[in-house]
């Protein structure tokens, strides 16, 4: 029995489906994970190996700052960056050259566009700070620098093997209902964008409005 029109020949590879085929060939298509486990050993081994090479120092490496990702879609996330900003260095009073022999990445490309995101990483650094151990270079009493950690207390110091060294901050999403007050039913969201928007529209027109008045008075 014919096709009921002009058609195209059916010619669809039902074959390579799981179940589709007979005999010792049912299961060849088949995609196993039969090294899952070793996989799973064989990481674990290599960052317990990666630790004991980087120790006493952590295993994560270099400390990085907190930022916001770009673009609307994630800008309300936190993540860590490339390195700290020249700005927050200085604020944190850590100089430069000496935050690259302590384990601190600098980035001298980002900038800062608001105080809260600067004063955030200023007390990451300054928690980094309150928290570091610096072991002399050498044995000889003669080695140790001003700034090195007592000898007393380096022994038995535990190494930090956590992701980010210090973590990322979690903010609180959720935000518990309550009741309106009564200031915020007064105010209008909509009339203070309104004016924010007239303002600036005749912002240039008052100052020029202002600059000869100010020139006929004198």
């Amino acid at each position: 029995m014919g096709h009921g029109g002009n058609n195209v020949i059916p010619n669809v590879h039902f074959r390579k489906v799981n179940g589709c085929q007979a005999g010792r060939k049912n299961r060849v298509f088949m995609r196993t994970w039969l090294d899952q486990a070793g996989r799973k050993k064989r990481r674990a081994n290599t960052r317990k190996a990666k630790a004991a090479k980087l120790f006493p120092r952590p295993a994560a490496g270099l400390l990085r700052p907190v930022v916001h990702p770009p673009t609307q879609r994630y800008n309300m996330k936190l993540r860590l960056g490339k390195g700290f900003t020249l700005d927050e260095l200085k604020e944190a009073k850590i100089p430069r050259k000496f935050a690259k022999t302590i384990g601190i990445s600098i980035d001298h490309r980002r900038r800062n566009r608001c105080t809260e995101s600067l004063q955030v990483n200023v007390e990451r650094l300054k928690l980094y700070m309150s928290k570091l151990l610096l072991f002399p270079k050498k044995s000889g009493t003669k080695s140790v620098k001003k700034g090195d950690t007592p000898r007393s207390e380096l022994k038995n110091v535990a190494q930090n093997t956590l992701k980010e060294i210090i973590p990322v901050p979690k903010p609180q999403l959720r935000i518990k209902a309550r009741a309106i007050t009564a200031d915020e039913k007064e105010k209008s969201a909509y009339k203070a964008l309104k004016k924010a928007r007239t303002n600036k529209h005749y912002l240039g027109a008052k100052m020029k409005k202002a600059k000869e008045a100010a020139a006929k008075e004198s």
